[in-house]
């Protein structure tokens, strides 16, 4: 596969189309059982409040994962994807609710490198706060 977009067809600035992921604490069970990440700070609210974490908290990598999706879902490919990092600045918190959490990500093209390559910035936010700092990756565009 490659991606679906045309380098010569992206500028700087270009947005890519903003998404929201819903996150419930059965989302993080089955997630806890794909990754084997049982850590109860991510499913036991007594035990998260007792290491002093306002509830139940989103895996990081999950919240990563999410985040990744905008871009993997514009480009067409995820192999696309080469380079992607992020810095984790606040949990996601999911309230044993039927609403739970919603990670909103939004992301834009910030500049065009060489061999036919983007460097996209991804912003993802959670109950009004950046959940991720620093979370860019790059893509190889067709």
């Amino acid at each position: 596969m490659t991606a679906k977009i045309a380098y010569d067809e992206v500028e700087v600035g270009t947005e890519l189309p903003a998404q929201s992921f819903p996150v419930t604490r059965a989302t993080l069970v089955r997630y806890a059982g794909a990754s084997g990440d049982f850590n109860p700070i991510h499913w036991n609210e007594k035990f998260a409040v007792e290491v002093g974490l306002p509830d139940v908290i989103a895996h990081g990598m999950f919240t990563m994962a999410e985040a990744i999706r905008v871009v993997t879902d514009w480009a067409g490919d995820p192999a696309a994807v080469v380079e992607y990092g992020v810095r984790f600045t606040k949990p996601v918190v999911v309230p044993n609710d039927d609403q739970g959490a919603l990670i909103e990500v939004s992301a834009k093209v910030a500049a065009k490198l060489d061999d036919r390559k983007v460097r996209v910035d991804i912003t993802a936010m959670s109950a009004g706060q950046k959940v991720l700092g620093m979370s860019r990756a790059v893509v190889e565009l067709a």
